[in-house]
């Protein structure tokens, strides 16, 4: 299945969020540190898909957990886009000649600490990914359609610092897509149907 482009587009926002944002479950009101990620949705023939990372073990944050490539704002960054192309290619080596905008989601707050500008792009193939030994473990695709599939997102909870904390998850094979990038996706799902 591939998405209907002019559909998704509308369903975006046409500029980085200024203001709208989603805030996970035990998010504080307390300085958050900007970052931002790329959801790149890859046109294949079968079907498109999203491209995803399972990060390393000994990451400080977000260790092991499938990740959107992206991260912390860095002070020569001119936007969150520029954030989001400069980690995809020192994440996983993905040319930012690659990918075309098709807008961005509202902010994530997340429960770590972080405020970040999903940007959602398209990539065409053929291309290479030369993958950061470092922080990333795996790079692997997941059929958008399984992931925009609300009968596949589950809601979980767990006992943190104290307090009961609810969060998406979309197990997939053997691969546990929770946390900010299930909420992110569960974000882009949400918008498709009202839009």
């Amino acid at each position: 299945m591939s998405i209907d482009l002019a559909r998704l587009r509308q369903s975006l926002l046409a500029q980085p969020p200024d203001g709208e944002a989603v805030i996970e479950d035990g998010a504080t009101q307390a300085v958050l540190t900007p970052a931002a990620v790329l959801f790149p949705i890859v046109r294949r023939a079968g079907g498109d898909t999203v491209l995803l990372t399972q990060r390393t073990a000994h990451l400080r944050d977000h260790a092991g957990q499938v990740s959107f490539p992206g991260g912390r704002v860095e002070a020569d960054d001119a936007s969150p886009l520029a954030t989001a192309l400069r980690e995809t290619e020192e994440e996983i080596g993905l040319a930012r000649s690659h990918v075309e905008l098709l807008g961005y989601l509202p902010e994530y707050r997340t429960g770590t600490g972080f405020r970040v500008v999903p940007v959602v792009g398209l990539v065409t193939p053929p291309f290479e990914l030369k993958p950061d030994p470092f922080e990333v473990a795996e790079v692997f695709e997941v059929p958008l359609a399984f992931l925009l599939d609300e009968s596949n997102h589950q809601r979980h909870s767990v006992h943190l610092r104290g307090a009961l904390r609810h969060y998406y998850a979309m197990p997939y094979g053997d691969y546990f897509i929770w946390g900010a990038t299930a909420g992110m996706i569960r974000s882009l799902t949400e918008r498709l149907v009202v839009s």
